[in-house]
């Protein structure tokens, strides 16, 4: 205690100012120094040197705008992926305005795989010499399948009208895309239409006015049969009259793709049917007699006939009896003619 009062007593005896550091045995802090005020005017302030004004000729400065690498990735915005841009095929590069008016659609994904990639609405033909060839009403196909219908009208079509006097006009679509079975069958395989890759044709209408129905007996036989050709040299599967009730009336055209590239052409070219004639009585004989002699001679026959039908046959070596005197005659009574 003696030694805790002589220490404070020493520091309230010294001078705030002498102390530059806390006494050791000021345990409560009671001898800390304290900042004395300054007097006014006492603090210079030193000159400090500007920047010397920007030359005239000098370019405008541009705001540094931070890059984008330097940015934390916290600071960047979130920008969405594009979508990639989808690459044409080298069909649909092809199949170019000059040969067909056939603009993409978007792919179609139907129950039971049905639908397909690559799809084209088919609205027209182009022929070479810048003619149109409307295809009524547009198919929904396969850009393969377009493409194949529109070389064969171009190239085997557009001359055979020709040599018939006339240009091609339409084609009668009679069944493109449809999501179905086989022949429409409840339960059947997809069939080929299903996937746009199938064609139904009925005919074709020519600018004259004709039209070439593929089906119809009437047309010439070596017409039909050119075609026949044609589009078995072009299309995987051919089918029309003779191959089942279901083609009668149409010729279906397909690309489908089998085992070996086998093919299938079923088309039977009929004859046209025969005209049938009403009956006419056959020609007379040169050997026959007049009419009217003949028919004087077959009357003369039968009045004879009647007039000896009743009467017994006379025997030529029997006497007539005589009738006694006392019976009198019988009498004759004339000839009846029978009912038959």
């Amino acid at each position: 205690m003696v030694t805790v009062a002589l220490g404070a007593a020493v520091a309230l005896t010294e001078p705030a100012q002498a102390r530059k550091y806390t006494a050791p045995l000021d345990l409560f802090g009671f001898g800390a120094p304290k900042s004395t005020p300054m007097r006014r005017g006492a603090v210079h302030t030193a000159k400090i040197p500007l920047p010397r004004p920007r030359p005239a000729e000098a370019p405008k400065a541009v705001p540094h705008a931070p890059a984008e690498e330097e940015r934390p990735a916290a600071e960047k915005p979130s920008e969405p992926a594009a979508p990639a841009e989808r690459q044409l095929s080298a069909c649909r590069q092809a199949l170019t305005e000059d040969i067909a008016v056939a603009p993409s659609i978007p792919d179609i994904k139907g129950p039971g795989g049905c639908g397909g990639e690559d799809l084209v609405r088919l609205e027209a033909i182009v022929l070479p010499d810048k003619r149109k060839v409307s295809v009524k009403p547009a198919a929904v196909l396969r850009c393969t399948m377009a493409s194949t219908i529109a070389d064969w009208v171009r190239s085997d079509m557009a001359p055979l009208a020709a040599s018939l006097g006339s240009t091609i006009s339409d084609l009668d679509n009679f069944d493109s895309f449809e999501c179905r079975g086989r022949n429409r069958i409840a339960g059947a395989m997809l069939s080929e239409h299903g996937r746009a890759n199938a064609l139904d044709v009925r005919a074709f209408k020519l600018a004259n006015g004709q039209s070439i129905n593929l089906t119809d007996r009437n047309v010439a036989r070596d017409v039909r049969e050119r075609v026949l050709h044609s589009v078995c040299s072009r299309f995987s599967t051919v089918l029309g009259p003779g191959s089942d009730w279901y083609h009668e009336d149409h010729i279906h055209l397909d690309l489908m793709q089998r085992r070996n590239d086998y093919r299938i052409c079923q088309w039977n070219v009929w004859d046209p049917l025969p005209q049938v004639a009403p009956r006419l009585p056959a020609e007379r004989p040169e050997e026959a007699p007049p009419r009217e002699v003949a028919a004087k001679t077959d009357g003369a026959k039968a009045d004879g006939a009647k007039d000896g039908a009743d009467l017994p046959a006379a025997k030529p070596d029997a006497t007539p009896k005589e009738a006694p005197a006392d019976e009198p005659e019988p009498s004759r009574k004339p000839a009846t003619k029978k009912r038959r």
